[in-house]
């Protein structure tokens, strides 16, 4: 079992071999993602500090349960306490399964419930404003950085990829078919997809390559690059993006997740098939994809509210 630290020492998840083994096992086993292994990780360093000098696998469910009212009391939204205790409530079912712990003291502790919160896409005309090349910036001629961006840009809107498949894209890799008008990405739980790339971002992606040597370091295997050469940061996505939308008049907040809601949502409108909607966005459940059948209602009730002359009372 884990080794006994001394009192009043602080501790990192990865100090204790069991938290370490049961991330490895996420990573190699359930090849979770980066960026939700570090999500498990800052829970479980959170359980960490509440705990203090005590083993994790030897606390109870009192304890575990005063640990996340502890969190409630520091002002968390019921979002994020749900997604923390999913992570405790991971490690101790490993634990119970692989290590002999004797009973899982996180059966039947329950996070507060969520309100359920609907994604936010733009509208198609919101949405045809932030991607319009103005004035031929991202036309033939333009800068190479505001050629990767409306490449960017484009290939979010029209294939629907999350920011992390975006970022790890690669050239000369069969990732991007232009001639075939499809890119393949490995998203969640290193499943593999291919989804179809749209005619302007087909167009985009192509000048974007013309220009890419220009900002590219020679060895730089990333399709998309920064200022320095090498691979494009997330954070400088994001931000990018956020400037754009605020030069063209976009009210909404724009990040990368806004336009693949949007790509969803507009599909969605216009095809109905959600089975199809599913498999371009990589959701492993169709109940993930069927939020937004509650964007289109939503469309749908506003269309209503306005049109039917018994809609609303005088």
């Amino acid at each position: 079992m884990a080794t006994r630290m001394a009192s009043g020492e602080a501790a990192r998840p990865s100090d204790d071999p069991l938290v370490a083994a049961w991330l490895d096992a996420l990573a190699h086993q359930r090849r979770l993602s980066g960026a939700t292994l570090a999500n498990y990780r800052h829970a479980l360093e959170q359980l960490r500090r509440l705990s203090g000098a005590r083993r994790l696998d030897q606390l109870d469910t009192h304890q575990l349960r005063r640990h996340a009212a502890q969190l409630r009391a520091q002002g968390l939204s019921p979002r994020t306490i749900a997604l923390t205790l999913s992570a405790w409530r991971g490690l101790y079912r490993w634990l119970a399964r692989h290590r002999g712990l004797a009973r899982n003291p996180m059966a039947g502790l329950r996070a507060p419930k969520a309100p359920r919160t609907l994604p936010k896409a733009l509208s198609p005309e919101a949405a045809a404003r932030l991607l319009e090349i103005v004035a031929d910036k991202a036309g033939a001629g333009a800068p190479p950085d505001e050629l990767r961006d409306q490449a960017m840009f484009e290939l979010l809107y029209s294939s629907g990829l999350r920011l992390a498949e975006l970022v790890s894209l690669d050239v000369g890799a069969g990732a991007l078919d232009l001639r075939a008008g499809e890119v393949t990405v490995t998203g969640k739980g290193r499943k593999t997809r291919t989804v179809p790339v749209g005619s302007l971002a087909r167009d985009a992606l192509a000048r974007w390559l013309a220009a890419r040597a220009q900002l590219a370091n020679a060895d730089e295997r990333a399709l998309f690059v920064g200022a320095r050469g090498g691979r494009i940061a997330p954070g400088v996505v994001q931000l990018r993006l956020r400037r754009r939308g605020q030069r063209r008049g976009v009210n909404a907040k724009v990040h990368p997740h806004v336009l693949r809601h949007s790509f969803a949502s507009h599909v969605l409108q216009s095809s109905q098939d959600l089975r199809a909607v599913q498999e371009m966005l990589g959701h492993a459940s169709i109940s993930t994809t069927q939020v937004y059948t509650h964007l289109d209602f939503q469309a749908l009730a506003k269309v209503y509210d306005a049109a039917h002359p018994r809609a609303k009372k005088k």
